[in-house]
């Protein structure tokens, strides 16, 4: 729930959430690298009164979720190319940003100097205006999952079933609610003050995602001591600075400058921090993707992105 207190800060979260996509446009080009337009948007969301809530994501082409780049640069498992745009790319980038804790997070799909998947984004975004409409006090999630599917399928192409959009709370980017890109029986029903993230993906391939390779992208499973001096500052670290909120890899060498990579290895080890994997497209399929998060009001929506 929404307090009136707080709704300014949700606000604002979501305008730079909204800015840092929009800027980021003209820095999707050919020959610019992954990783510099990642750190671009990390720094713009900071220089604008954010903080990243996740890990800026790029997921380019069949990859459709979770990658962000590490402290070494290193290409995803499989992936044989440079970690350069190329033209034809088509490029998922996904923003959070929160300020306080309340959260904005929201995507875009761009095709780089071609035009042959422009009827795939914009399916993408028609699914996603699609479920703004349908979303509402006392309407299950199921139905917005079955105006996502029946948007998409009509247009020829396939919701991806097992990526979902979420509901948000402060400091909490994944809070329980589930909102499904395909219809469901039995799902939340919403009330005025929740807040999700409405993400349709959309694809010509097989409609499911599968993968295990690290995405950099890390999350604390639980908190309990460690032995190893370093491990436990580490986490006493991530705890003070990222209050539940995934973090990157790359990020905790600013912690620790030359024992990160060990103090996260023992944490990884320990079960204490685990890793979101890296998610394909299992008919090697394109995809496309577009979200806002949402605020539910008495009356209707409100896209809090803007």
């Amino acid at each position: 729930m929404v307090d009136e207190s707080s709704l300014k800060y949700w606000h604002d979260a979501g305008h730079v959430a909204r800015r840092t996509l929009d800027a980021m446009r003209e820095e999707i080009t050919v020959g610019k690298s992954w990783d510099s337009v990642i750190q671009t948007a990390e720094r713009f969301i900071r220089r604008n009164g954010g903080n990243p809530a996740f890990p800026v994501t790029i997921a380019v082409n069949e990859l459709a979720a979770h990658y962000t780049t590490d402290h070494g640069v290193i290409a995803p498992e499989g992936w044989d190319k440079e970690m350069e745009f190329q033209n034809g790319d088509l490029v998922k980038l996904d923003v959070g940003v929160h300020i306080n804790g309340h959260i904005g997070d929201n995507a875009l799909t761009i095709e780089i100097e071609t035009n042959k998947y422009a009827k795939l984004i914009d399916t993408s975004r028609e699914a996603l205006n699609a479920a703004i409409e349908v979303a509402g006090p006392g309407i299950n999630v199921g139905m917005i999952g079955y105006a996502v599917q029946t948007t998409i399928e009509n247009r020829g192409y396939k919701p991806i079933a097992n990526l979902t959009g979420h509901g948000i709370k402060r400091y909490n980017l994944h809070s329980g609610i589930s909102v499904p890109n395909v219809k469901e029986n039995g799902g939340t029903v919403l009330k005025s003050g929740d807040i999700i993230a409405i993400e349709p993906f959309v694809t010509d391939g097989a409609g499911r995602v599968g993968g295990k390779q690290n995405s950099n992208i890390y999350h604390m499973r639980q908190i309990r001591n460690i032995k190893d001096e370093k491990a436990a500052k580490m986490i006493d670290e991530i705890q003070h600075r990222y209050k539940g909120l995934p973090f990157a890899e790359r990020w905790l060498h600013q912690i620790q400058e030359n024992d990160a990579t060990n103090s996260l290895t023992k944490l990884m080890r320990a079960g204490i921090v685990s890793y979101y994997p890296v998610l394909d497209e299992l008919g090697k399929g394109m995809v496309a993707q577009s979200e806002h998060t949402v605020l539910i009001t008495n009356s209707g929506s409100e896209v809090l992105t803007t």
